[in-house]
């Protein structure tokens, strides 16, 4: 063999032992920021579901649906990376595709997945070969679309897309993505699919909660304020909660990217000028706002399971918890603290319905409920769109889900003033916002 024939073996190998290094560091969690996954132990992908399978391929191995995004790839892919390599040093081609992956939240990463999934499927049960599968072409994505008309609604098929349009961006790839994919999108959401309404969390709800609950225990305190502020303030669960004990503790060393607030968040407590008392608290974080934070309004309600009472209640029972701490921790048996998580806070609420013969309800009825009810006692829409932070075309978005939870809340408290009342108000809101 030549030299030359010897060198461009050589340099072909290197290449090679490049790209393949580069794989095995974005196996790994990203380097910048804050790691996507913040879990004590790295869950495992569980076992398919029947018709979830997908055809064995080494560029698509069996994992979480949130690593989907990141380790999956296509022929294109080796030479997306081979092109950046022969551009720019090592460091700073990982430093870019770290960066570009925390553009993404932890949740909706599992979404994408769930897109990606869903799409190779289709491209297998029709022999598409990997290459086509990036770049897509705009037939393919139509014909993906249009194989799930009437079996989901258009915000699942829109989330996919997306998925499928980031990992396009994430491998260098164009997006194809035309007129025949929009029609085929804006032809979807026109069929009707019959879903089963998510139940709200109701004031019955509530009461059970603070009547079964001893809130001499702490951790109880602690569930029972974070219901109260997510009920009456309308909130996102997850801006008063972490997702795992080990969540808060990790993001805490990256101060600048901080999502959670600890029991040293700035507190405004005040009264209003017709004496209703409120607190005020100043959050670091929001799904909508990212890093510029918001405000989470807790007013007093005449009602048993009034917010202001139950955060005071909080504050007093686990005054003890460390400034450092989350806002919601509770002091434990040990005499240490912990922070509340989404499963152990939804785990005690449902325990607790469930032993009053109450349905079993997720971490997003709270919010639906509490608007519900507020709009039901009177409150001005525009009013409760503000306390939930929502902008005028969302909350009719949720106004459309409201009107058909109603049912649900009606009682003798409720004549049908109240009902008449709240649609007309409704109504004047539609028509300054439509």
């Amino acid at each position: 063999m030549s030299s030359t024939s010897t060198s461009t073996a050589s340099g072909h190998a290197n290449v090679t032992a490049t790209v393949a290094h580069l794989r095995e560091i974005l196996a790994l969690p990203p380097q910048t920021g804050v790691p996507p996954t913040v879990v004590g132990k790295h869950p495992k992908p569980r076992k398919p579901k029947p018709g979830n399978l997908i055809t064995p391929s080494s560029l698509r191995p069996h994992i979480l649906a949130c690593d989907k995004v990141r380790l999956w790839s296509v022929p294109h892919s080796t030479t997306f990376h081979l092109s950046l390599l022969k551009q720019l040093p090592f460091e700073d081609v990982v430093k870019l595709l770290d960066v570009m992956l925390m553009s993404v939240e932890i949740k909706m990463c599992e979404n994408y997945g769930s897109g990606l999934l869903r799409f190779h499927q289709y491209c297998d049960s029709r022999n598409v070969s990997e290459k086509l599968c990036m770049p897509v072409p705009d037939h393919l994505l139509a014909s993906f679309i249009a194989s799930w008309a009437g079996r989901v609604i258009g915000t699942t098929v829109q989330n996919w897309l997306a998925g499928i349009h980031f990992w396009h961006n994430l491998h260098g790839a164009p997006w194809h993505g035309n007129s025949l994919m929009r029609s085929a999108t804006t032809g979807l959401t026109k069929l009707i699919v019959s879903l089963q309404c998510r139940p709200p969390v109701t004031l019955e709800c509530m009461h059970v909660l603070l009547s079964h609950l001893d809130l001499s225990n702490m951790f109880n305190a602690s569930v029972f304020a974070i219901a109260s502020t997510a009920f009456w303030s309308c909130c996102q669960l997850g801006e008063l909660i972490v997702d795992s004990v080990t969540a808060f503790n990790l993001m805490t060393l990256f101060t600048t990217l901080s999502r959670h607030f600890s029991c040293s968040a700035s507190l405004h407590c005040s009264s209003s000028s017709t004496g209703v008392s409120f607190i005020v608290i100043t959050i670091p974080w929001t799904k909508t706002t990212h890093s510029d934070g918001a405000n989470i309004v807790a007013s007093h309600i005449d009602d048993h399971s009034n917010p202001v009472s139950a955060l005071n209640h909080h504050l007093l029972a686990n005054s003890s918890v460390l400034a450092n701490a989350p806002f919601f921790a509770f002091k434990t048996e040990s005499g240490g603290c912990s922070p509340m998580t989404r499963t152990w806070f939804m785990n005690r609420c449902n325990q607790v319905w469930k032993d009053n013969r109450l349905a079993e309800l997720s971490s997003h009825c709270f919010r639906i409920g509490g608007a519900t009810e507020l709009l039901l006692r009177g409150t001005p829409p525009d009013v409760v769109a503000m306390q939930g932070r929502w902008k005028s075309c969302a909350f009719l978005e949720y106004w459309c889900k409201i009107d058909s939870i109603l049912p649900m809340f009606i009682s003798s408290s409720f004549s049908d003033m109240h009902l008449a009342m709240m649609q007309s108000s409704m109504d004047s809101f539609s028509h300054c916002y439509k």
